[in-house]
Formats: C-alpha cells, sequence, structure tokens
C-alpha cells in the first residue's frame, strides 16, 4: 500500500499540497509569529507554499491572521518576507 503523503493548504493561494513542499509559519505559546524551517517546533502552524507570491498573498487576503486567530502586525510579514528571501538565497 501507498505511503499517504501528508497535506496541507496554503493560507495564501489555497492549493493544496505535499506538506514537505510547503513553508510552516509558526505561532508560539508566547504568541511571536516566525518561519519553521524544520516543522518540528512547538506552536500553531499555518503553511505558505515555498513562494513570496504566497505570502503577498496571504497578507492581502488575511490568511495567517485566520489560521492564528489574532491580528497582524505589518513589521511581522516583512520579517517574514525577509526570512523567505533569505531561504531563496540559499
Amino acid at each position: 500500500m501507498a505511503k499517504k503523503i501528508p497535506l496541507r493548504q496554503c493560507v495564501g493561494c489555497g492549493e493544496m499540497k505535499g506538506k514537505k513542499d510547503m513553508m510552516r509559519v509558526l505561532k508560539t505559546a508566547e504568541g511571536d509569529i516566525c518561519l519553521d524551517v524544520t516543522g518540528k517546533k512547538n506552536g500553531r502552524g499555518a503553511y505558505l507554499c515555498k513562494s513570496a507570491e504566497c505570502l503577498k498573498l496571504a497578507r492581502r487576503n488575511k490568511g495567517l491572521e485566520r489560521s492564528f486567530k489574532m491580528s497582524i502586525q505589518n513589521e511581522v510579514y516583512d520579517t517574514l518576507e525577509r526570512e523567505f528571501k533569505d531561504l531563496e538565497a540559499e
């Protein structure tokens, strides 16, 4: 029997993709928001496609706000965009 691939929905574009093909955004117990590169950190996770475009979409349609049930400051999105760029550069 084939192994089931865990699917996650992008909070930006709404596409369903395999968990490994996506970037996890994490809300920690303290309420901080950061990229979880390992996908193993504790906290509430929301998933984005590995493209800066989906991050922009999530910012526009408030996808992360809905996932985390809280308002998110612009600085947080700016930080996420920087972290995304750093990952794309690797």
